[in-house]
């Protein structure tokens, strides 16, 4: 377990979901916390709700200057994770090019954003935490998921490329890659969810994540076998099977 007392962590993403549930885990540990977001109300209210030293700053990871200016405000932290996202299910049939962007541009180049504000910092002075949130859709290309999956397997190759550059320096870069979790997001979806979790239960299994010294974690479990054995298939075979 690592020493979470005095530690100061930066939530980007946090107002509710799997991001509130971890500013729990992380309070009730003894870390101060700073919540980010969009919403300042939700933000506001989770502060209170905390059980130790907390504070937020509104962000809009789609926007530099926000960035720049949230990243000022919220001054030196121990570590950073990013869980903003935005999702909207369709596939290239039913292309909505608004949507799409969106996704890009908050899920992937949001996340680029906030790291080009924190990683100098943390490089210079050879400490730091980064945990970067990708998903089980990131490891291959699937059906109806134009957007969502794509920039889910930038950020997965991001925090792959900066935990092979900063993996031998004092800033540790993790990645965690849930699967459904029941929030507003996937709310939208219309179909099935396997192994849908509480985010509860994905906040305890990120935090365990951040207690240890392994990179990546993806999860459920048996679920995410399916999508990490999927890369071995051949094309012919993949695409037969999921599309």
């Amino acid at each position: 377990m690592k020493e979470w007392q005095g530690k100061r962590y930066w939530l980007v993403g946090a107002s509710d979901g799997l991001g509130a549930a971890l500013a729990q885990k992380l309070s009730r540990a003894g870390a101060e916390v700073v919540l980010s977001a969009r919403s300042e109300e939700k933000l506001a209210d989770l502060v209170a709700a905390l059980p130790g030293k907390a504070s937020y700053q509104t962000i809009d990871v789609a926007d530099n200057d926000s960035v720049k200016a949230a990243a000022d405000a919220v001054g030196t932290v121990d570590g950073v994770v990013f869980l903003a996202g935005v999702y909207w299910p369709f596939g290239a049939k039913e292309w909505n090019a608004d949507q799409a962007v969106a996704m890009a541009d908050v899920n992937f180049t949001g996340l680029m954003r906030v790291m080009g504000q924190v990683v100098p910092e943390m490089v210079a002075r050879d400490a730091g935490h980064i945990v970067i949130t990708s998903s089980l859709t990131g490891f291959r290309g699937l059906p109806g998921s134009i957007g969502y999956t794509a920039s889910k397997a930038g950020t997965m190759s991001l925090a792959e490329s900066m935990h092979a550059d900063l993996r031998k320096t004092g800033v540790q870069v993790q990645v965690v890659n849930p699967g459904f979790i029941k929030t507003q997001l996937t709310d939208k979806n219309d179909f099935k969810m396997p192994f849908l979790m509480e985010p509860d239960e994905a906040a305890r299994e990120v935090f365990e994540h951040m207690n240890t010294d392994s990179f990546k974690k993806s999860f459920p479990w048996l679920f995410s076998l399916l999508f990490r054995g999927s890369q071995f298939l051949p094309d012919w075979l993949y695409y037969r099977i999921f599309s």
